[in-house]
C-alpha cells in the first residue's frame, strides 16, 4: 500500500495492519532461518510499510496535540 492509502484508514485499521505486517514478517524471519525464504525483498517491503503506517500514526498524534493547544 502506498501512503495515500495507508492515509485514508483509520487508526485502528492502521494498527491491525501493522499487527498484520509484524505477524507476516515472524513468518519470512523464520523461513530464512530455515533456508526456504523466496523472496526476500518481501521483508524489506513490510519493514517499509510498517515504517509508514508509524509515521502517519505520529503525524496523527501530533496533529491531534496542536489542535488541542489551540482550542485551550
Amino acid at each position: 500500500m502506498n501512503a495515500a492509502e495507508l492515509r485514508a484508514l483509520t487508526d485502528d485499521e492502521l494498527v491491525e495492519r501493522v499487527d498484520e505486517l509484524k505477524t507476516e514478517w515472524r513468518d519470512l524471519r523464520f523461513d530464512e532461518a530455515v533456508g526456504k525464504l523466496t523472496n526476500p525483498m518481501r521483508i524489506r517491503q513490510i519493514k517499509r510499510e510498517i515504517a509508514r503506517i508509524k509515521t502517519i500514526e505520529t503525524e496523527r498524534r501530533i496533529a491531534k496535540e496542536i489542535e488541542e493547544q489551540l482550542a485551550s
